[in-house]
């Protein structure tokens, strides 16, 4: 750059003074030139400087991830200061004043461990034994399923939903490697923790836009034709993000599927007795697959049904047909859990354990489960019955028809944007809403905006 620079200057000088400018050249051309030469330089220097750094930085070629959009819309709604704003979007309950709610029987249950005075030692690598057995007592429904079923159940403790789903896919990966089926749609974090993996995904279909319910035929077409060894991911109950679950004659057709086409279920367990207020209804599924005598895995998570969202309580179930193998499998889960985390957080596993091992507070703790669901099923109908008395287009009925803490309302993402835009009500852009986030207070001003955004959007 500097040589070419010079050239030139000498040749524009050359120039001047041929023709008596000489004058000229120190007074003008010679300024602009130098103006420029260090305009040049500084730019250069800088972009120098930027290489080296970049070159320096073992980190540089790290992309800026997107958003997390759940995150983004608590965010956006928290900073939102219309006193009419609505969350709709959050997986978390909240009461009639859209306040989090803290089970008694879990305050209790705290008072009850301080009062013990525990140590902070490290739980085993799997979690206590009274933990493992609460956690088998609930998710069968108090069935001993050894002695009904003659099957064998491994769990360990992980730390939350998510931690247990991404242990069993570690382990499933090593140890019975397939590709993973998953609905249409499913909750986010699923595709995202397979793809993460590198592991292989198909999408089965199971929401059906013109009835807004399951679109069972497809979705038995699709696992028919699976590859044997294939991992099917199934929702226990209370399905996110659509609400809407198999009947118990579907759900033996699709066990009958898995067996017949040696497909291994996977069950991912987040709402028992959320959906419902009933721990034997909402186990519905696991008891079907019980009896037909297939061999499969539960993941568990204790966020909703115990408010424990901060706690990250959760647990990986794995049935077996025989005691070796239940050993085994055993064996192998500890060394996943060892390499990963070590061992398991005891505070929230010790409020678990707490109330389904004292008779009094497990029953407190079903009647405020029962009532907490109660209020869903509740906002379900309140929602139903004002947009349908307020005249809002279409048919409203999969409203009350889906169960658990979400709808998938049918909404498109242009109608989702204008609710946030004009009325500041938050949700995901593919129209699932989160129920709790509805109120007695909101509910039928939400109903007048959906009914807005439906005639005009």
């Amino acid at each position: 750059t500097y040589f070419f620079f010079f050239q030139a200057e000498d040749g524009i000088r050359d120039f001047c003074l041929s023709r008596g400018l000489g004058d000229v050249y120190k007074r003008q051309v010679h300024g602009e030139l130098s103006k420029f030469l260090m305009q040049r330089l500084n730019t250069l220097t800088q972009q120098l400087v930027a290489a080296q750094r970049q070159q320096d930085d073992v980190f540089a070629d790290v992309q800026l991830a997107p958003p997390d959009v759940i995150l983004g819309l608590t965010l956006a709604f928290k900073a939102d200061q219309d006193p009419n704003k609505v969350s709709l979007g959050v997986g978390a309950y909240r009461d009639d004043d859209g306040k989090p709610y803290v089970f008694q029987s879990v305050r209790k249950a705290e008072q009850k461990i301080v009062s013990a005075n525990l140590d902070k030692e490290y739980a085993p690598i799997d979690g206590t034994p009274e933990f493992i057995k609460a956690a088998q007592k609930l998710l069968f429904a108090g069935e001993d399923i050894l002695a009904k079923y003659g099957r064998h159940v491994v769990t360990s403790q992980c730390v939350g939903g998510t931690g247990s789903l991404r242990l069993a896919f570690e382990f499933l990966n090593r140890f019975k490697p397939g590709t993973i089926y998953v609905s249409n749609p499913t909750w986010a974090n699923h595709n995202q923790i397979v793809e993460y993996m590198g592991l292989r995904l198909v999408q089965y279909p199971y929401w059906c836009p013109k009835t807004k319910g399951l679109n069972f035929s497809g979705m038995i077409e699709c696992l028919s034709q699976a590859a044997p060894g294939s991992i099917i991911l199934l929702h226990a109950c209370a399905h996110n993000p659509t609400g809407v679950d198999p009947t118990a004659e579907q759900w033996r057709e699709i066990a009958k599927v898995c067996r017949e086409k040696r497909l291994f279920p996977y069950f991912d367990n987040a709402y028992q007795g959320f959906a419902s207020g009933d721990l034997e209804k909402d186990s519905l599924s696991l008891r079907i697959f019980l009896e037909e005598g297939l061999q499969f895995l539960v993941t568990q998570s204790f966020a909703k049904n115990f408010g424990l969202y901060g706690e990250r309580v959760g647990a990986i179930h794995v049935v077996c047909n025989s005691k070796e193998i239940a050993e085994r499998v055993s064996s192998q889960m500890k060394i996943v859990v060892r390499v990963t985390y070590s061992n398991p957080p005891i505070h929230g596993a010790r409020l678990v354990q707490t109330i389904i091992g004292d008779s009094q507070l497990f029953d407190e703790w079903r009647q405020e489960l029962k009532q907490v669901a109660g209020r869903i099923i509740q906002m379900r109908a309140m929602l139903r019955q004002e947009l349908e008395s307020q005249g809002a287009p279409g048919k409203w009925d999969h409203i009350t028809s889906q169960i658990g803490m979400f709808s998938y309302t049918g909404l498109t993402p242009k109608q989702c944007d204008l609710l946030t835009q004009k009325y500041h009500i938050y949700l995901v852009k593919n129209g699932r809403i989160s129920i709790c986030g509805l109120t007695t207070k909101n509910v039928s001003y939400v109903a007048r905006a959906i009914k807005d955004v439906v005639e005009n959007a």
